[in-house]
């Protein structure tokens, strides 16, 4: 999914399903720090519909499904989602049954037109997955049905008038909001490397260009975002979702964390040619090192409810 390239938590070949796959039980995990700060419990009882109607969530930049599959649980209840990517070939990576995120999915993945069930303990919901291209026609989704819209690992790729247009109709519908793994900049190696501040520099350059929303907000995305929010009524909670990547630890932790350094490498070349042995070098350092580095990754989890 060529649009989310240039993220420190994307490689270098796109956004796949192999790696939302990969960095899914990461999200998982970070997400499960983040909610208790969040209060999600307190959220769900002002957003809750009637009782005797489901839930109606709309999931944006959905992937193959791990923001479902980790919110679902946390909703309860009788649900209808809506789930949204342009991208047709990560849509039909859904398996045609699933049970929560501890349970074990099948595999066979199901026709794109075909409705889909994921069943857990507490939560039965119904699944809809659309493609469609969110920076040219997200005013074709049903706002105004809406209990709450989310996202995950979405924001920073986003420009601030896509954004805009975004939370004015999301506002409009007086929607909740969940918007889930923003990167915030923060990128902390240990042990550092005497180049981590200039390849993270131009890495943070990269990150701002248009990923097909205009000129990307990166780490201001999320802040743009609260204050967009608190500007029309909405009550904003904020908390970490950080990635805490330990080298020396499983081996998946590793592999992620190799495949962040090569990501990161990656962009920080294209966006200065000329700097491109020093990346490489780098690169070969952190490397060489990943059994014994640790690395944390910035990022920021944002949920709004509409005013009372």
């Amino acid at each position: 999914m060529t649009r989310r390239q240039g993220r420190p938590d994307a490689p270098p070949a796109g956004f796949g399903a192999g790696w939302l796959s990969q960095r899914e039980p990461f999200d998982a995990a970070a997400r499960d720090g983040a909610a208790p700060r969040l209060r999600l419990d307190a959220a769900w009882a002002a957003l809750r519909p009637a009782a005797g109607r489901p839930w109606r969530v709309i999931d944006l930049a959905c992937g193959t499904g791990a923001n479902l599959r980790w919110l679902a649980p946390h909703l309860g209840g009788t649900q209808q989602w809506l789930a949204v990517d342009h991208d047709a070939a990560l849509l039909r990576q859904w398996p045609a049954a699933a049970t929560a995120r501890t349970g074990a999915p099948a595999r066979r993945p199901a026709p794109l037109a075909s409705p889909l069930r994921l069943r857990g303990p507490g939560f039965d919901a119904a699944v809809v997955r659309r493609r469609l291209d969110l920076a040219q026609r997200l005013d074709g989704l049903p706002w105004s049905s809406a209990h709450l819209v989310t996202a995950s690992a979405l924001l920073d790729l986003v420009g601030a008038a896509w954004l805009q247009r975004l939370l004015a109709a999301a506002v409009a519908a007086r929607a909740g909001l969940l918007f889930a793994l923003t990167v915030d900049g923060r990128l902390d190696w240990t042990p550092r490397d005497p180049h981590d501040g200039e390849v993270g520099a131009r890495f943070a350059a990269h990150q701002r260009r248009d990923k097909g929303f205009g000129p990307a907000l990166g780490a201001h995305a999320a802040p743009l975002l609260r204050q967009l929010l608190r500007d029309a009524g909405y009550r904003v909670r904020c908390a970490r979702s950080d990635w805490w990547l330990d080298g020396g630890g499983d081996a998946a932790a590793r592999a992620l964390l190799r495949a962040m350094v090569d990501g990161i490498a990656q962009a920080a070349a294209e966006q200065d040619p000329a700097a491109a042995d020093t990346v490489q070098s780098w690169r070969q350092r952190r490397h060489t090192l990943a059994a014994c580095t640790r690395l944390r990754v910035g990022h920021l989890d944002v949920l709004a409810l509409p005013p009372r």
